[in-house]
């Protein structure tokens, strides 16, 4: 009977050693929050952007030009009436932001690839009525075009983001073949814009007069942005950019402001030859911090949720080369340290959003892409 009860114990210890283990596998353990990952939703085609809407349902546009909503539960609908986009390399349809006023006007800004008839594309945006009763967009209107349209499917940008002042500011790229042209503020290669939500050009833009520069360009200098945001409680504006090898970068925003490329850069081209020898120039704006080797960087978000009382302020920022998510810690203008998250998961990370419900957000850039909220363990 006791050697019975000997090997019954330890068959009870093994299993319960076992379950423990298994529960310890979904904890993930970083610096200053454990948390686990939750699937909201998957096999979504190469997603690109996220936003949240009232009542808690998700709005995630694929590069392709599908834009579903998505209940809590994961189920999609696909909402109709997206505008054909030029469906290319890295083009799309790109970003996709609720007006700040959409619980009254139910509009979407959102921004895409565009060609014309020779073929020629760049970025554009524009906005819609989302008609939730027939999951549709209406009344499309276009407010924005970037010029020139020019050949090639990389580098469009392409962010979105309402400022504190109540303008767009819409991200573009230098669309990889034209580096030399973002120096140049008269056309909107390499730069971010900002416009009235209606896309009529603000007074008050560094170059309204249009002698120095386009009058909706507000700064130059930019290779690819693909992250911008609103830091808690100032007016400050951060973005972040991609380099070509090495030297992506994360900058403050300042109007009229040249930051640097391809004049100044920390890397160099895909090719291994130099590209500038200059990493700073008077009259261009230093980065906050530089990345390099370059971690790809997309999606960018200030978390000031209260699920994760240690992370608060800090920045995050989804990495497609080097698969993670990158937690940045902040003093006053200075990045003071950094902390890689998920990369054994080898997943590209497309958007990083904090979420109303004090969640936060990423999506996985795959054929089978994923919806994932991050909730403390």
């Amino acid at each position: 009977m006791m050697a019975f009860f000997k090997i019954a114990l330890f068959l009870v210890m093994i299993v319960f050693s076992a379950c423990t283990q298994a529960e310890d596998v979904s904890v993930i353990r970083s610096e200053k929050e454990d948390f686990q990952i939750v699937t909201i939703a998957d096999e979504l085609s190469h997603p690109w952007s996220l936003a949240f809407l009232p009542g808690g349902d998700y709005l995630v546009s694929e590069r392709g030009g599908t834009l579903w909503r998505i209940a809590p539960d994961g189920r999609k609908v696909e909402i109709s009436g997206v505008p054909d986009v030029y469906d290319r390399g890295q083009g799309g349809l790109l970003d996709i932001v609720p007006a700040p006023d959409f619980k009254t006007s139910g509009l979407l800004y959102f921004s895409y690839a565009a060609a014309n008839a020779e073929g020629l594309a760049n970025t554009e945006v524009a906005y819609a009525k989302l008609n939730s009763m027939q999951s549709r967009l209406t009344d499309v209107a276009v407010i924005f075009r970037a010029n020139p349209k020019v050949s090639g499917s990389n580098h469009w940008g392409s962010r979105l983001l309402f400022g504190p002042d109540g303008l767009l500011y819409i991200t573009l790229g230098e669309r990889f073949s034209y580096k030399k042209e973002a120096q140049n503020p008269h056309n909107h290669l390499g730069t971010i814009i900002r416009v009235h939500p209606d896309g009529r050009t603000p007074d008050s833009n560094p170059f309204a007069g249009g002698q120095d520069g386009d009058p909706k360009v507000f700064t130059y200098g930019n290779r690819n942005v693909q992250g911008i945001a609103l830091r808690p409680d100032t007016d400050q504006i951060w973005f972040h950019e991609h380099g070509p090898k090495g030297g992506d970068e994360v900058n403050i925003l300042k109007a009229g402001a040249n930051y640097g490329w391809p004049a100044v850069t920390y890397g160099v081209s895909y090719a291994g030859w130099k590209i500038s020898d200059k990493t700073t120039a008077p009259g261009m704006e230093d980065p906050v911090l530089h990345w390099t080797p370059s971690i790809a960087p997309s999606g960018m978000a200030f978390y000031t949720g209260d699920k994760f009382p240690a992370w608060q302020g800090n920045v995050f920022v989804g990495a497609l080369a080097h698969t993670h998510l990158r937690r940045l810690e902040l003093h006053d203008d200075t990045v003071v340290h950094q902390e890689v998250l998920l990369e054994d998961r080898g997943a590209r990370i497309r958007d990083v959003r904090a979420g109303p419900d004090g969640f936060l957000y990423i999506l996985t850039d795959q054929s089978d892409g994923e919806l994932l909220r991050l909730e403390p363990r």
